[in-house]
């Protein structure tokens, strides 16, 4: 797979290299004493996930609120087939065991990394590490400890989603009683309860899953499960909290240590080092962010290894780095380069200096163990604060996956990456962010929003376990392109990649993604075409379940007289904007072009812009801004850049 995130090509100058990426990220999941209330029967999955919720929260005085809104920000309902997490969590409660998952879960190893940045340095992969299960602390075994508590054997546990529930209201009330808290009625008085069943073991990371939990039942919620079942929790808009529960917890205060983190999120200071060795240096370059230049994008990735491999590999002074990586199993938040300086991160060295990278813990072929409700919603605070301080539009055109950002040269094309990959649920997340996505204009608008139902909307994807192989049926966030009105047409070809179009969890050529905004070419029937990567592109779009909603906005047409136009992967300034002592960076076009009459959406004006820092010191570093102007367009999967010269800016309708 090229889903790898992290980059070893993303700087300008040196060599990198890289050491093992993987484990099991640690969660401090607290064993819970004191006694129980005597166990009921669990009933089945046959008889309803809704009645189970019901039954488990009746069994053990748990608010039934309480018990719905935790299991939400545990899986979102869903039972994965019985499947374990990245922590080895179990059903809808995700209760834990590890050492079971570790004997019986599929790997998912990183896929092959070959992305090449400017500089074209080779890329290196690590072998994922696998811990030794007779080391795994205790506090990663709540599951056994819910069976003890419920006298449920832990494999009904593991796989009854009725019995998993009543697991982890067991769990819940024992925490409440130790807490020496009442088996209330009241969801106020359980605040203390919630965040001891988070595991975290500090204040900060309790709070913030503590307070997810109470915002879902203040919001309410509703979504059809991975099992196909109709789940919904009533809101209650004016619901409290007792946070002062928190400070009975025994939990550890939390760190003071200068992050750029939003109040909500728990956030942690673990630096990327900047040390000079040998004639090189490493993994970042000092800046002056947004004096210096502004901040444009901010680019999703995820890290294609686990929690305490990725953060090995952030201290390594001799590999890349980015500014943020965000924990699975409980969105604890790791800051590694602040702000003002600029990481390597996104294989694309003018992306990288205007732009803020933050790593996923996950592997895009296996979302339901990684990509967790924790995690986006942690995510989406750091991402809100981020946009709200650097003036960062909340769209599909400055909120980016990895998979959007555009190879800087026609050399680099084939090797960019594809993470977080075609399940990363955009539309959950832009949702998270307060900006959802939909219909912002007339049938005459001119464009579309893609926009399909992310648990309907099942492509079928190759290779996310063996090569050629379907994965399993998933929800998913892209929608396929072909080239007629007729699935059983040719997909879309990239020339750029120079390979032929497949079904490959990670080749992107054929695919759009949500929030993405794309021109209308033609219609026919319950198909719509689209102009992407200079064609015409097909996808289904029936009215009955659309996967596209009407958009009105700007774009780019080629000035009249000219055949076609050239597209840039970034948007270098002219030869004479540099300095004597900058040298200058070729404008080189891509192998691609924009044929006159076809129409591309406008993300953004921007003047030609060169960061030079090609030194272990600052001294020497300097932001060039030329006069030519370009504008950023949604080209094909990812982004592109046209010269204002060579365009026409008009009304999409």
């Amino acid at each position: 797979m090229r889903g790898s995130a992290i980059d070893p090509t993303s700087a300008p100058g040196g060599r990198r290299t890289r050491r093992a990426a993987g484990g099991i990220a640690a969660a401090l999941l607290l064993p819970l004493l004191g006694a129980a209330p005597s166990p009921a029967a669990t009933g089945s999955a046959t008889g309803g996930l809704q009645r189970a919720f019901a039954s488990a929260a009746a069994a053990y005085h748990v608010p039934q609120g309480v018990l719905l809104a935790v299991s939400y920000l545990q899986s979102r309902w869903d039972t994965h087939a019985g499947a374990p997490s990245v922590t080895g969590g179990y059903g809808p409660m995700h209760l834990t065991d590890a050492r079971t998952a570790l004997t019986t879960a599929p790997h998912h190893g990183e896929g092959t990394e070959d992305a090449r940045g400017d500089s074209a340095r080779p890329a290196l992969h690590p072998e994922p590490r696998v811990p030794d299960a007779s080391a795994l602390p205790a506090r990663l075994e709540t599951l056994p400890t819910a069976a003890g508590l419920t006298g449920i054997p832990a494999a009904g546990l593991r796989t009854d989603p009725a019995a998993n529930v009543a697991g982890g209201a067991a769990l819940l009330a024992a925490a409440q009683q130790e807490l020496g808290r009442p088996l209330s009625s009241d969801p106020a008085d359980w605040y203390g309860a919630v965040a001891r069943f988070s595991g975290a073991a500090d204040t900060a990371t309790a709070a913030a899953y503590a307070n997810d939990v109470y915002d879902v039942l203040r919001t309410g919620a509703q979504r059809t499960t991975d099992d196909g079942q109709v789940v919904a929790l009533a809101a209650r808009p004016g619901l409290s909290a007792d946070t002062a529960q928190l400070k009975r917890a025994g939990l550890a205060p939390a760190a003071e240590d200068g992050t750029e983190c939003p109040a909500a999120v728990s956030c942690t200071w673990v630096p990327a080092p900047y040390e000079e060795f040998g004639d090189d240096y490493g993994n970042h370059d000092l800046g002056d962010r947004p004096a210096s230049q502004s901040i444009k994008y901010i680019v999703i990735h995820d890290t294609e290894g686990a929690w305490d491999g990725v953060l090995d590999l952030i201290k390594d002074p001799t590999y890349v780095s980015w500014n943020y990586t965000i924990r699975s199993t409980d969105g604890l938040i790791a800051q590694h380069v602040k702000a003002k300086d600029v990481a390597w991160h996104a294989g694309n060295w003018y992306v990288n200096a205007k732009s803020i990278g933050i790593e996923h813990e996950g592997f895009l072929a296996a979302p339901d163990a990684w990509y967790t409700e924790a995690m986006y919603r942690s995510s989406a605070r750091l991402v809100r604060y981020l946009a709200a301080r650097y003036g960062i539009p909340l769209d599909r055109q400055h909120i980016l996956g990895h998979d959007n950002v555009p190879g800087p040269t026609a050399a680099t094309v084939p090797g960019m990456h594809t993470d977080p990959g075609p399940y990363w649920d955009w539309r959950h997340y832009f949702e998270l962010l307060d900006h959802p996505f939909g219909r912002a204009g007339g049938a005459r608008g001119g464009l579309v929003t893609i926009l399909p139902d992310y648990a309907r909307n099942q492509p079928v994807y190759t290779g996310c376990t063996t090569a050629g192989e379907p994965c399993a049926a998933h929800g998913s966030s892209e929608v396929r392109l072909y080239s007629d009105h007729d699935e059983n047409s040719a997909l879309i070809k990239d020339i750029g990649l120079g390979t032929v179009p497949t079904t490959g969890v990670n080749d992107v050529s054929s695919r759009v993604s949500t929030g993405q905004q794309y021109a209308v070419a033609d219609r026919w029937g319950g198909w719509t075409a689209i102009w992407y990567l200079g064609q015409k592109a097909w996808f289904r779009n029936p009215g009955g379940q659309p996967t596209a909603v009407a958009a009105a906005g700007r774009v780019i047409t080629p000035k009249a007289g000219l055949t076609s136009i050239p597209v840039y992967g970034r948007a270098y300034p002219e030869k004479a904007a540099y300095p004597a002592e900058v040298p200058a960076q070729a404008v080189s076009p891509l192998p691609y072009t924009i044929p006159a009459g076809q129409r591309y959406v406008v993300g953004d004006e921007l003047p030609g812009e060169y960061y030079y820092a090609v030194t272990f010191t600052a001294d020497s570093h300097r932001v060039v801004t030329g006069e030519d102007l370009y504008y950023q367009i949604q080209y094909g999967h990812r982004v592109a850049y046209v010269r204002a010269a060579d365009v026409d800016v008009r009304p999409s309708a």
